[in-house]
């Protein structure tokens, strides 16, 4: 499949990218001057040379949760972070400790930043719709809410599958409930093996942001368009102790910059 350039831009109700940092709090950098910094500050513990592209791609950002300890958000930013989609809650019951915490930091540091739901397949949908809608304000200047779906297969208390129709009337419901929660359409985070199983041809309406650490999306994911990439899980970023993930958004700064003007001016 030919890579496309994705540019999120806003249509009507249903957006695909809406309501950023407020202004003055989001200083964006220019290609050059974010270039630079990543040279001397980003990097990888265990870098796969498949993936070397998306080290240098213009707009660069992370993934966050409790695992990551206290985060020093200005430096984040200053080293070239531009986004970050922080872990909220997962299933019905379990909101991650440091979301709040994250959530408003890395505002007051002028990173982009959005909130991801884990879905947890033993849980019906409706129970964590509720749950996601209690704990993540629907802030007018955060981007558009993250629905996590992978199987649980680590999960001590439900490491089975379901089947595909069931797994997609939940995040049918879940996508619905966090739409009408945020006011914003939501992006799908999936893995390669949970995409072939229940997503390829699926959702074309929504943007993805895929994880594929070995492989450029395009050459492992079938009929998918994304916009934001997952590309390593052992990432180094000053500000956070240890490994961290890495994403790059599928677009040129401009396009990025685009979009950051807009949510601005629509704040």
């Amino acid at each position: 499949m030919r890579r496309r350039s994705i540019t999120l831009m806003p249509v009507a109700f249903r957006v695909s990218v809406t309501m950023a940092v407020a202004a003055g709090l989001f200083a964006v950098l220019s290609a050059g001057e974010i270039a630079q910094s990543r040279s001397r500050s980003l990097s990888d513990h265990k870098p796969h040379e498949a993936v070397a592209r998306a080290h240098t791609m213009p707009v660069q950002g992370i993934d966050v949760s409790a695992w990551q300890g206290d985060i020093d958000w200005q430096s984040v930013r200053k080293a070239g972070v531009q986004f970050a989609f922080i872990k909220a809650t997962e299933g019905g019951d379990h909101l991650d400790p440091k979301f709040l915490q994250n959530w408003y930091a890395a505002k007051r540091a002028g990173v982009a930043r959005g909130a991801y739901h884990f879905v947890y397949w033993c849980r019906p949908a409706h129970e964590q719709a509720l749950w996601f809608m209690l704990n993540v304000p629907p802030d007018p200047d955060a981007l558009p809410p993250v629905l996590d779906v992978e199987w649980n297969g680590h999960s001590k208390k439900c490491p089975k599958k379901v089947s595909r129709d069931v797994a997609l009337a939940k995040i049918k419901l879940l996508l619905a409930a966090m739409e009408a929660h945020t006011g914003r359409k939501p992006i799908i985070y999936t893995d390669l093996v949970f995409h072939r199983e229940v997503l390829v041809g699926e959702l074309k309406d929504y943007h993805f942001w895929l994880r594929s650490v070995a492989a450029e999306p395009e050459k492992v994911y079938r009929q998918r368009n994304w916009a934001f990439w997952q590309f390593s899980t052992t990432g180094y970023v000053p500000g956070i102790k240890g490994k961290v993930d890495r994403n790059s958004f599928n677009g040129q700064q401009s396009s990025w910059d685009r979009v950051l003007k807009w949510l601005e001016a629509s704040n």
